[in-house]
């Protein structure tokens, strides 16, 4: 009999569900009965295997209200970051459900011999896919990589935590209900140490995104199997303000890339520079803002921001900002928990004089805590924004967008937001995503973000008039003089 497990409401504390834990044993049969559907799976033309993405779009924002509603009590976000996921699944699933096709279409390639070589790039599903997805968005993260997985042709056998596992499965329901065979997505669940070993065993390919620690740990032993994975990992993420900014805007949009989903979101913003002149004035209104942010546990359009989804999270929030104050910083609001809300809430908290000693300002918080720091030229904001092991998402505020792009390409991000904290990059699905330096390998969106999941094969087909050997009569000497000939003229002809 399978070993079960109480997940409960941040909101309240109370009972939400029980679910099935997995083990060793589980975790192979779900690899079995993945293996059988995706030989099935990958021989449907891939027209047919976009039918059910390609209807979830306009079914999940039907179902809105039934998602937001489970979102919600499995995470205790606000209602409107609810919305941010849905809306990711939906706009996700129609760019690569329209887009699949071309991209998994084989591509004719330049042969070695014009007309007597004939080659195209045909695009293989991996296989299996070991699919291992975190509890800060897990409708939007669950559910986005997986669809690019399936397109491609391949089964998946995915781990969600086990606190936000119920927006998974509800979607699985979903597009079976769409027209999705169900055995080509499996669920595990369980903790690492459980389930770890066998999933990356069973693995053709592993995409990851979680803890830059954990992370490390996947690509050493995907390393060890040779097999392919990608890792969107951990984020120091900065924003800087310079000196021709509209205040209004950016103030506003600080307070949206700060504290969206109580600061629990990859891409959020933790490091807050700007510029000198700018400082007093931006500083106040940020402060102002966000001490007057609606705080709540409520399933209503109003509260601007919700709970933190666990006493794991509101331990380490509340330790790094009690460090960094014991240590000399400035708070200039926030700070404390909030109880009286629910178990997990923790105010919207700003700082000043956070210096490298304090744990708040190097490691990353995933909570609703921002460091300010003023900064005198260009060349010094871009310094200090780079000056971190991660490299994930930053932001940039100006009102000279030409200005603002020539400094977003000097920064070690993945993706760069100007004029927006994360959003702008995000969902421009046919663009890359994804980290540098400790951030993670691989990208999610654009071609890459399908193509990851398939191997390339080249298939060359030779005329049998004319090969690399040295045709009857000819002796390989005058052969080679005349191969050589020849492409010496392809070369001047532009032809190779």
């Amino acid at each position: 009999m399978l070993a079960t497990r109480q997940i409960t409401a941040p909101f309240t504390g109370e009972p939400l569900a029980e679910l099935d834990i997995s083990g060793g044993d589980e975790v192979r049969a779900a690899y079995d009965r993945a293996r059988q559907a995706q030989a099935r799976w990958a021989k449907l033309p891939v027209t047919e295997r976009v039918k059910p993405f390609l209807r979830l779009h306009d079914a999940i924002l039907n179902r809105r209200d039934e998602i937001l509603d489970i979102v919600q009590n499995e995470t205790g976000k606000a209602r409107k970051h609810a919305f941010e996921e849905v809306l990711d699944v939906a706009g996700c699933a129609l760019h690569y459900a329209r887009r699949a096709p071309g991209l998994l279409a084989p591509k004719g390639r330049r042969g070695i011999f014009p007309v007597a070589t004939q080659v195209s790039e045909v695009r293989q599903p991996k296989g299996v896919v070991a699919l291992i997805t975190p509890w800060n968005y897990p409708l939007s993260l669950g559910v986005t990589d997986a669809i690019p997985a399936l397109l491609a042709g391949n089964a998946l056998v995915h781990k969600p935590d086990t606190q936000t596992a119920l927006s998974t499965l509800w979607t699985i329901d979903l597009l079976v209900e769409l027209g999705m065979p169900r055995e080509i997505w499996q669920v595990v669940l369980g903790d690492p140490a459980d389930v770890g070993d066998a999933l990356l065993d069973g693995a053709d390919y592993v995409a990851f995104t979680g803890s830059t620690r954990g992370g490390r740990k996947i690509a050493e032993e995907a390393a060890k199997r040779l097999i392919g994975c990608s890792l969107e990992l951990g984020g120091k993420n900065p924003m800087i303000v310079l000196d021709d900014a509209d205040l209004d805007v950016a103030v506003q949009g600080a307070i949206r890339a700060c504290f969206t989903n109580a600061g629990q979101l990859c891409l959020s913003i933790e490091r807050l520079y700007v510029h000198e002149s700018l400082f007093a004035e931006f500083s106040g209104r940020l402060v102002k803002q966000a001490r007057n942010l609606k705080l709540g546990a409520g399933f209503d359009w109003s509260v601007q921001m919700g709970s933190l989804t666990s006493q794991r999270q509101l331990d380490t929030v509340s330790a790094h900002v009690d460090d960094a104050v014991a240590k000399g910083a400035t708070l200039l609001t926030g700070g404390k928990a909030r109880p009286d809300l629910g178990p997990y809430f923790y105010e919207p908290t700003v700082l000043s004089g956070v210096t490298d000693e304090m744990e708040l300002c190097r490691n990353e918080t995933f909570g609703p805590v921002v460091a300010l720091y003023p900064f005198s030229a260009d060349d010094e904001a871009v310094t200090r924004a780079n000056d971190t092991i991660y490299g994930l998402n930053a932001s940039v505020w100006s009102g000279n967008a030409s200005r603002a792009r020539a400094l977003a390409t000097r920064l070690r991000a993945g993706t760069v937001n100007i004029n927006e904290g994360y959003g702008s990059a995000y969902a421009s699905y046919d663009a890359p995503m994804g980290g540098m330096k400790a951030s993670g390998l691989g990208r999610r969106h654009g071609p890459e973000g399908l193509l990851r999941y398939t191997e390339a094969q080249t298939i060359a087909s030779q005329a049998t008039w004319l090969g690399f050997e040295a045709p009857l009569g000819l002796s390989n000497e005058t052969w080679a003089d005349v191969l050589s000939t020849t492409l010496k003229t392809m070369r001047r002809l532009r032809i190779k």
